[in-house]
């Protein structure tokens, strides 16, 4: 027999099954069992059911091959008697009155475990099978331990080979959260650091910084010594800044832990306390922040603007946190990387110090390790690498990659600048200066405010990056400033109400009477036009607007296309010339500018005289033209001699 099935009976007691070797399958449900026994000698037993009994301990499974077990539904208050039973892949303890995961540590190959309705209330206990590897099903559903906040995110983070959990899938993105909730990589807290202060920064009143270089394109120069604690990058920054003091400032950091022995406030740090840490992210002060031994530290924009008020680049040293965190910024800084290579002569460095505990000696030589795979995963992260074992060795040799900076950048920007000399030879001022030759101005030497390179280099770059407005706004732009200029110097009527004002007012009654009436009218508006009123149609016909346009082509064709009678026909070639050269003289008439002292006072008739003898046919038309007064003024003589 391998199969047994004794559910649903009345059964109290266990007898000895020595005598079933081949038994596999044992169904044992819904009876009045208290104890487990008598299946010592079973070892073939793989499959064991007892749900819905009375037992309160787990006994008597000692060395059973079972890999499928279930006890649900009795009066378990604790896990034990489970250590020795290797291979166990299913586990049924749901419907029991455990309160700890404890006695489960040891089943190493155990894939699903079902603990529903049960007395579990700490999220604490998942560390019991935190080392269970295969497990990919688990089900906590009606333990007091759900409802704690976050509990789902907690136990995926403590389990991440889960599956299944509280029979819903587990998914990536909720793995990733919970890595990102309760272990974030470095990368993903410098990168919440920033966008932090980027949020409190933008609720603060906006201003043009001293560090806003002229260029859009050209970021303002910082360098940044980076490395494993004790490496002397602090005090390889105050050499250079007093070496190279032309060029660099020292950026003092802000930290809330106290001073070591020969530091001082406001030169090596800004020592602060954890509010006041705390208010200055909340006033949008730092850059970047980040946290390293228990303890905040952080880079503030006035600690940069401070040493480029003075025309200078800024020196500082931080973590490699902090260096995440400033790569996330708009800046962009050199970076130079401090690496001890000699652990043992590192190790007794920061002994001799005797100002770090033995458990900060062991973090910061343990973080050689997180530089050097920072290193090899990211080629390019750090712009120069230099071994930091020998102190007197390590400053001749920053200093000298600083100048190779400073000299390879000044030669870039004397190219660029040779490059648009030549480029803008012919219009030397319209270019704003070189963007690297601007970034090099800081680097080699402080800034002198004479330079034109500096001055008023914000509308330079405003000019530069608007776009370029093509000759027919240019136009438009000129016309509006000069009705603007005429409206408030001489208050003179627009063009278009001075043509339709003199049509409306002028209408003739028929077409017999108009043409006398008109060149009374013509003769009285000519003689008005040289007193003192002769300004307002002068002046608003020399404006270059659409409207002169079409008065210059309304008199062209008045005077070019006009009706011939045949008297007339004999002087129609000369009449033509004359008018052609009439009309171009009006053009150039009513485009020239107009006086700055007064809006017409300088301008010329609006038509020369027509010489004796020449004749202009009149425009049989139902409203004068606005500007024919003087030319039909003319034209009634030329035909009154003709005539004669």
């Amino acid at each position: 027999m391998t199969v047994a099935n004794f559910s649903y009976n009345r059964m109290t007691k266990m007898k000895d099954l020595s005598a079933y070797l081949c038994l596999t399958k044992l169904d044992l449900d819904y009876n009045g069992f208290s104890e487990i026994s008598g299946l010592e000698q079973c070892t073939m037993l793989t499959h064991l059911s007892l749900a819905h009994n009375r037992i309160s301990r787990i006994s008597g499974l000692y060395n059973l091959p079972l890999s499928h077990l279930c006890l649900r539904g009795n009066q378990l208050e604790r896990i034990e008697g489970l250590e020795t039973i290797k291979s166990l892949q299913f586990l049924d303890l749901s419907l029991n009155r455990i309160r700890s995961l404890s006695g489960l540590q040891n089943l190493c190959i155990l894939s699903s475990l079902n603990l529903k309705k049960n007395l579990i209330s700490e999220i604490k206990e998942c560390k019991h099978i935190h080392e269970l590897s295969l497990l990919r099903d688990l089900n906590l559903l009606q333990n007091p331990v759900q409802e704690q906040q976050d509990y789902r995110l907690s136990v995926v983070f403590l389990l991440q080979h889960l599956t299944m959990l509280d029979q819903e899938k587990v998914t990536a993105e909720e793995k990733v959260s919970s890595v990102n909730k309760y272990d974030p990589p470095i990368e993903v807290v410098a990168a919440r650091d920033h966008m932090t202060h980027l949020v409190y920064q933008l609720m603060q009143p906006q201003m043009l910084y001293d560090s806003t270089l002229p260029s859009a394109d050209s970021p303002y120069p910082i360098l940044v010594l980076t490395g494993p604690q004790g490496c002397g990058k602090r005090e390889l920054a105050h050499r250079l800044c007093q070496d190279l003091n032309e060029c660099f400032g020292y950026g003092i950091c802000h930290t809330t832990r106290g001073p070591y022995f020969g530091e001082e406030n406001g030169i090596d740090y800004h020592f602060v306390s954890e509010e006041d840490f705390q208010n200055m992210i909340h006033m949008g002060k730092f850059i970047q922040t980040m946290h390293y031994g228990g303890h905040r530290y952080g880079l503030t924009r006035d600690a940069i603007e401070e040493v480029a008020r003075d025309g200078l680049a800024c020196c500082v040293h931080m973590e490699l946190e902090g260096v995440l965190s400033l790569k996330n910024s708009f800046f962009e800084p050199r970076y130079v990387l401090l690496l001890p290579t000699d652990v043992e002569k590192y190790t007794g460095h920061l002994k001799s110090r005797s100002i770090y505990e033995p458990a900060q000696i062991d973090v910061a030589v343990s973080r050689i390790d997180l530089y050097t795979n920072t290193i090899e995963q990211q080629p390019g992260f750090f712009d120069n690498v230099i071994p930091c074992d020998d102190w007197e060795e390590v400053y001749p040799t920053l200093r000298q990659i600083v100048k190779e900076y400073l000299l390879s950048e000044e030669l870039k920007g004397e190219n660029n600048n040779r490059a648009d000399d030549a480029s803008t030879a012919h219009e030397p001022d319209e270019k704003p200066p070189s963007p690297l030759s601007t970034l090099m101005s800081h680097f080699s030497a402080t800034l002198d405010p004479s330079d034109p390179a500096h001055a008023n280099y914000f509308t330079r770059i405003q000019a530069e990056l608007s776009p370029q407005k093509n000759p027919t706004e240019l136009a438009s732009i000129r016309r509006r400033e000069q009705l603007v200029r005429e409206a408030v110097m001489g208050k003179s009527p627009g063009v278009y109400s001075l043509l339709f004002k003199s049509s409306t007012q002028n209408a003739p009654s028929s077409q017999q009477n108009s043409d006398s009436q008109h060149l009374e009218e013509s003769r009285e508006t000519h003689t008005k036009s040289s007193g003192s009123e002769e300004s307002h149609a002068s002046t608003a016909l020399s404006v270059p607007t659409s409207a002169a346009a079409f008065e210059e082509q309304v008199n062209g064709s008045a005077l070019g296309h006009a009706v011939e009678t045949p008297k007339d026909h004999l002087e129609s070639d000369q009449s033509a010339n004359t008018s052609r050269a009439d009309s171009d003289h009006l053009a150039a008439v009513a485009s020239s500018p107009s006086s700055d002292r007064r809006p017409g006072s300088n301008m010329k008739p609006l038509l020369p005289p027509i010489p004796a003898g020449r004749k202009t046919p009149l425009v049989p038309s139902m409203s004068p033209s606005p500007r024919g007064s003087p030319n039909t003024a003319a034209t009634e003589e030329g035909q009154t001699n003709t005539e004669q």
